[in-house]
């Protein structure tokens, strides 16, 4: 189905877009929804979302990773810069004004997701469920918590040893 989805998309075929929503509203809503707090906010984000999908489509490679991660990043982005702009300031930043990185700063970025992402990857299944939950997709501790039926405090020192596994691993000062 999702491959059939991808096809439709890369062929400009409306039904692909239909498709998408139909598969992930949910999960778009549930990333978007805890960032944004507008309803206005949220649904024209999520138009902007499936725009960006069908205009990137080409940009996806299930050998880097899987469809749903690789919409998670758009619809993360997407919603931090509707953060950024506030609720009423939605447009694009023109190509013009980008600073582009230089080829010095990419490197050095991608280098800087590799360390963490290897990490990130030594932490229990849990840890990582925590840990995306509240830095990635900007989720309150408080929600965290409740939603996983254990006390605010528990997250909170589940956090801080989170924390300091990965200032360990990518070898930070662990006063």
């Amino acid at each position: 189905m999702q491959d059939k989805m991808i096809g439709m998309i890369k062929r400009q075929d409306d039904k692909g877009i239909e498709l998408l929503q139909q598969q992930y509203s949910g999960m778009m809503h549930y990333i978007v929804g805890h960032i944004l707090q507008d309803t206005n906010d949220i649904e024209e984000c999520i138009s902007d979302i499936c725009m960006k999908v069908w205009h990137s489509i080409e940009s996806y490679s299930p050998e880097k990773g899987q469809f749903s991660t690789w919409l998670t990043t758009i619809s993360r982005n997407t919603a931090l810069n509707y953060q950024k702009r506030g609720s009423k300031e939605h447009e694009e930043l023109k190509e013009e004004t980008a600073r582009t990185p230089s080829l010095e700063e990419d490197v050095l970025r991608r280098e800087q997701a590799e360390a963490l992402n290897r990490a990130i990857s030594i932490l229990s299944t849990e840890e990582r469920h925590i840990f995306y939950r509240k830095y990635y997709y900007l989720q309150q501790t408080a929600q965290i918590a409740a939603e996983l039926g254990v006390s605010q405090r528990s997250i909170e020192g589940k956090l801080y040893r989170l924390r300091k596994k990965l200032q360990t691993e990518l070898g930070g000062d662990c006063r």
